[in-house]
């Protein structure tokens, strides 16, 4: 019986156009993008600039302010560190929140050894963050506030135009980690002045992400090499991983998100009577669902159902370590609603009849380890 897939928030598998968009500059157009003086480096050069037209389309930006990077973890910590680089002799003060990416808050508890001051602001029930609490929490040395789209255990959907707007208002540098959100919800950089993307949540090919940098705010790189990417992210050009996720910002489609949406509806209605939704009903990425399973060790289950099913406990970040997931926590639940939550994470691939075999699954799970 084949494994069924259903853990799209950690990762997507590529999309067959993509790859096929992606084979020839494996062999035949292997040439360094960098390498301007033949035509193996210069015909690679249009590509490039055809892929960050892609994704700034989807987040509706010019091309020349997407940098390429490794993925959304480096794109957030060139945001962060970058920015405060910039910035340390104006302040030293940064506003995020307690259900960020672990991209993001470690890199906040690494700024606070080194004598930064963070506030992280806490989300509601329902895993929403208030703007106005936001806004409390800047001081007059905050130089940053660093705020995720979408959330990626929980997939709440946050309010980042109006925290957009707050940042300018005051003149505070705005980063979102978007890469939850990309290609699922309609994105606009307005107000936005920094934005982590990722090629792998939206079925590209992993170890590529990008950074948009609003045209005229300065940050310092935090690696050093070449003149690529403006010297903001030297390195040699990663060229078919850019072509590919340039592919699948081409293929991103919200009516598509809808159709996922129907059908994570649809699963959930089913399971309803068994489990408890974490984070709010609608306000959420299309795919996601984390549900506590009461009574039910969320480890337990998963190991229940892994010959069947492929679903997780949170974040694969995450997923080694036996602490409680920060993000429900942050919700103000206790460790015991924490253990007994999972993830499940439906894509442009889920068929209806996988559904009604995820739920045949899992329903007979739970009560089996109920009744235990």
């Amino acid at each position: 019986m084949k494994i069924i897939y259903c853990d799209n928030n950690s990762t997507t598998q590529v999309d067959k156009k993509v790859l096929n968009e992606m084979l020839p500059y494996f062999c035949e157009k292997f040439g360094n993008a960098s390498s301007i003086d033949h035509v193996y480096g210069n015909e690679l050069l249009p590509e490039i600039k055809k892929a960050r037209e892609s994704i700034a389309k989807v987040i509706n930006c010019d091309f020349d302010e997407i940098i390429f990077t490794s993925g959304a973890t480096e794109s957030n910590n060139l945001a962060i560190m970058g920015t405060v680089e910039q910035l340390k002799e104006k302040g030293n003060h940064i506003v995020t929140s307690s259900i960020e990416h672990k991209s993001i808050l470690n890199v906040c508890q690494e700024l606070e050894k080194r004598g930064f001051q963070v506030t992280y602001v806490s989300p509601d029930k329902s895993g929403v963050l208030k703007s106005e609490d936001i806004k409390s929490a800047i001081t007059d040395q905050t130089i940053l506030i660093s705020i995720m789209g979408a959330n990626n255990e929980i997939g709440t959907i946050q309010p980042i135009k109006e925290i957009g707007i707050i940042a300018k208002e005051k003149g505070i540098v705005f980063h979102t980690d978007s890469a939850q959100a990309f290609g699922k919800i309609s994105l606009d950089v307005n107000n936005i002045d920094l934005m982590s993307i990722s090629s792998h949540k939206v079925y590209g090919p992993k170890g590529i992400g990008a950074l948009f940098i609003r045209r005229g705010v300065k940050i310092k790189p935090i690696i050093f090499g070449g003149g690529q990417e403006g010297k903001i992210r030297p390195g040699t050009y990663n060229v078919p991983s850019i072509v590919g996720f340039g592919k699948a910002s081409e293929l991103v489609s919200l009516k598509n998100q809808e159709l996922i949406k129907n059908l994570t509806m649809n699963l959930y209605d089913r399971l309803s009577e068994h489990v408890q939704l974490n984070g709010d009903l609608n306000n959420r990425i299309p795919g996601n669902l984390n549900l506590f399973v009461e009574d039910v060790d969320s480890k337990a289950l998963i190991n229940e159902v892994k010959t069947s099913l492929a679903i997780s406990a949170g974040s694969a970040c995450n997923s080694d370590e036996v602490t409680p997931s920060h993000v429900i926590l942050a919700l103000g639940y206790d460790d015991n609603r924490a253990y007994s939550s999972i993830r499940i994470g439906l894509g442009r691939f889920t068929t209806e009849e996988e559904i009604n075999k995820v739920v045949n699954v899992l329903i007979p799970a739970i009560k089996k380890l109920r009744n235990l």
